[in-house]
């Protein structure tokens, strides 16, 4: 199993990306469906997966799909072979991620349909983070409520967040584990190495990472707690939230909506259309609007506070990461970070930053702090994962 091909299924909430890797994780055919009704009839998916099998692919190389599943609750802290009794459960967690879940669901049971017989792995966005420490995954709320309702940090995007920190290890020849190496600084907690990886796109996080697990991130119970987004908030003060319902008049389906697609970029910039998009955002603060400039500004501002944080949560900290749309594409974003932390030993060189492309580093020279720009591979980790619950066979 470690050497066969593994189709990645990658469902997201309009849209269907599907990849085969090889055994040496070379992506040897892939398609997008942009526009996916979530049917297994679906015109393109047929084609795809039927071109597959004429290539010797769905009926012989291909020996096991990995679907993406953006919530896995507290019952699923890793990959899992699916089954029946898995697919009720990921359906189960619809109500904490209603966009997504019903998406993977149509997915494992598209694919499943048109590839019968080929073991199917779960890999859940929000196990990287299942193992944060009480005290960075714990809300202080009443503990009737925490009890009642099984409330917790949950974390997301962690399939980005566990291959940009393992993939920065191997940049930098060292192992995730104890031993920093030289040229990473002494490593606080015996010499682990502390990585906050910073996931930016629409959606945003940061994780920081030490020893190879996840010790805090910045999204909690739902993707709308952290970082400045395309269009979501990002954390915003709940009185706000309540004062807003109880003096403004505001449904919960009103605030549902506007702090997750009106919010954000898109709010603070306020361009005809909506657009959250950076590039939008950018072009219009060079234009002039005095609302896009503030946008980035506030974006900037909550980025560099949070890695901060994230830091302080390792008692400092050895590598810093960009991936994700905006992180792996801006060099603004990234220099504009850079710029306020200093203290914490980070600085980018101009021309390394502004010429960035695929894996590489881009840090000051003698810079305490290394810093890289990582190209996401979701897919490498879902591939990895498959392998690895595949290999290790049933309990």
């Amino acid at each position: 199993m470690t050497d066969a091909d593994v189709l990645i299924v990658n469902a997201g909430s309009s849209s269907l990306k599907l990849a085969v890797l090889n055994g040496a994780d070379e992506v040897t055919a892939s398609v997008e469906l942009e526009r996916w009704d979530g049917s297994a009839d679906h015109e393109e998916l047929v084609t795809f997966l039927s071109g597959l099998a004429g290539a010797g692919g769905a009926a012989g190389a291909v020996g096991a799909v990995g679907h993406r599943v953006v919530h896995g609750g507290r019952a699923y802290t890793g990959p899992v072979v699916i089954d029946a009794a898995v697919v009720a459960g990921i359906g189960a967690l619809t109500d904490l991620a209603p966009l997504h879940q019903p998406r993977a669901l149509a997915g494992i049971e598209a694919v499943g349909r048109l590839m019968p017989g080929v073991p199917a792995v779960a890999c859940f966005d929000t196990a990287f983070h299942a193992g944060l420490p009480p005290a960075a995954a714990t809300y202080a709320l009443p503990a009737e409520w925490t009890r009642r309702f099984g409330l917790r940090r949950y974390g997301f995007h962690g399939l980005s967040h566990a291959y940009a920190a393992r993939r920065a290890g191997q940049l930098l020849g060292v192992a995730p584990g104890p031993g920093s190496g030289p040229g990473l600084g002494p490593g606080a907690d015996g010499g682990r190495l502390r990585v906050v990886t910073c996931h930016l796109g629409a959606g945003a996080s940061l994780a920081a990472v030490q020893g190879g697990r996840s010790v805090d991130t910045t999204m909690g119970f739902t993707p709308l707690e952290g970082l400045v987004m395309a269009t979501r908030s990002g954390s915003v003060d709940p009185g706000l939230v309540l004062w807003l319902a109880q003096h403004g008049g505001l449904s919960v389906a009103e605030l549902a909506d506007a702090l997750d697609r009106q919010s954000g970029l898109a709010g603070l910039a306020d361009l005809a259309g909506g657009s959250g998009d950076l590039r939008d955002v950018r072009a219009a603060a060079q234009a002039g609007s005095a609302d896009a400039g503030l946008a980035i500004e506030v974006y900037l501002h909550r980025l560099r506070r949070e890695i901060a944080a994230m830091a302080a949560a390792m008692n400092g900290l050895d590598v810093l990461v960009f991936t994700g749309g905006v992180g792996e594409h801006d060099a603004g974003v990234r220099a504009g970070a850079a710029a306020g932390l200093a203290f914490l030993g980070v600085a980018v060189d101009p021309d390394l930053n502004q010429g960035a492309n695929g894996d590489t580093e881009i840090s000051a020279a003698g810079a305490p702090v290394r810093t890289l720009r990582i190209t996401a591979r979701e897919d490498l980790e879902i591939a990895r994962q498959v392998r690895g619950v595949l290999a290790a066979g049933p309990d």
